[in-house]
């Protein structure tokens, strides 16, 4: 079977590898190279370096759909797959493979349609999340299903160890999607549009923690912004990123309010007031400073009790 990958980021560059294992890519199709750096150095997209590592043919366009139509026409692929590619496909492009164009969505679709499903799935504190085999169709991820995995989301995942889960988990479906269209064997079911949920793009900006929410809402918010953008806040007008916190008992002997610091040494560590309780800080970094405990941070520096994160 002529098989085009397209896609872009690490999740792809997994996926691919699984598939290429299993069924050899003819052509990976990618977005144009960036330049980066103050010496404007080109930087690869992390699916053409795993596809130069595997010896495939890189085609790379700003936009497939009006760019690339005669180039992928003239390959007659049997099937397109994509996978986090970030590029909307015109109806001609998808009228050109034979089987039409299967991508893999890390969500339980209908819900989590649109950019950083993984992340969202943390948010919003999901038991459980997966990935998704569809048909692409030109509303985002409304197309018919082909077969779904899921897995279980631990108390301790994190946007970046979920990743990883769905990332292999992907590579998994779609070669067993390719088994059933090659055996003839593939069944689409159609979405329920009514329980779709949509996600928005995670921005930098986004990490900004707000002290006034439970423990609950804040360790998801924490672990989904794991390791990027970060969950963060301010102290001494420097940026303080935070990975990991906990919920803890503290002797409350005055009021504090959201984000206030009511502890700061190495044998409680650095706790902060929440809405509903106390969490402690458990593993941060200060700007220009080394990922650490609290304890570790706080054995070299002395922070205000009473001081408020922002």
């Amino acid at each position: 079977m002529n098989i085009i990958f397209m896609g872009t980021p690490d999740f792809s560059a997994i996926v691919l590898e699984k598939l290429n294992e299993v069924y050899p890519v003819s052509h990976v199709v990618t977005g144009l190279d960036k330049q980066v750096g103050r010496g404007y150095g080109v930087k690869f997209s992390p699916l053409k370096q795993k596809a130069l590592e595997l010896s495939i043919d890189v085609l790379q366009f700003d936009k497939v759909s009006s760019e690339g139509l005669d180039v992928i026409s003239a390959l007659k692929p049997d099937l397109v797959v994509t996978a986090a590619f970030g590029q909307i496909l015109s109806e001609k492009f998808l009228s050109i493979p034979k089987y039409g164009v299967l991508n893999v969505h890390a969500s339980l679709l209908p819900k989590f349609r649109g950019a950083s499903p993984i992340q969202w799935a943390i948010l919003s504190g999901e038991e459980e999340s997966g990935v998704t085999i569809m048909r692409t169709v030109k509303e985002v991820d409304a197309g018919d299903i082909l077969l779904q995995k899921r897995v279980k989301i631990s108390p301790d995942d994190t946007a970046s160890s979920l990743f990883l889960k769905l990332a292999d988990l992907g590579g998994e479906a779609i070669v067993e999607a390719v088994e059933l269209i090659e055996s003839g064997k593939a069944k689409f079911v159609s979405q329920d549009a009514n329980l779709a949920t949509h996600t928005t793009m995670i921005k930098k900006e986004d990490g900004l923690i707000n002290f006034d929410r439970t423990f609950f809402e804040l360790d998801c918010f924490v672990r989904g912004m794991t390791d990027w953008p970060s969950a963060f806040t301010h102290i001494d007008d420097k940026l303080l990123k935070v990975f990991k916190v906990q919920k803890v008992e503290f002797d409350e002997k005055k009021t504090f309010v959201a984000g206030e610091i009511c502890n700061a040494d190495v044998k409680g560590g650095l706790i902060v007031k929440i809405k509903d309780g106390f969490m402690r800080l458990a593993q941060i970094q200060l700007e220009g400073a080394k990922r650490m405990s609290d304890v570790d941070f706080l054995k070299g520096r002395s922070l205000k009790v009473g001081s408020v994160l922002k």
